[in-house]
């Protein structure tokens, strides 16, 4: 693992806790905790999908040409 995934990784984490943290300063309850986590989770995962297909489309038609 190099030295710069593993800062990645460490920062990824610290964000992780601040979130989680900045979440249960709301005391929902769990129900409704949960389902504001999977919608932020649909969120992060849609675009992160769309992100890699543009990437993915951009290098496959780099390739084509």
């Amino acid at each position: 693992m190099s030295p710069d995934l593993i800062v990645a990784v460490i920062a990824s984490l610290g964000w992780l806790v601040l979130c989680g943290a900045v979440l249960a300063s709301y005391r929902l309850q769990w129900g409704q905790m949960f389902r504001l986590a999977l919608v932020w989770f649909a969120i992060f995962a849609g675009l992160y999908m769309l992100v890699e297909w543009f990437i993915l489309a951009r290098a496959t038609s780099g390739a084509v040409l």
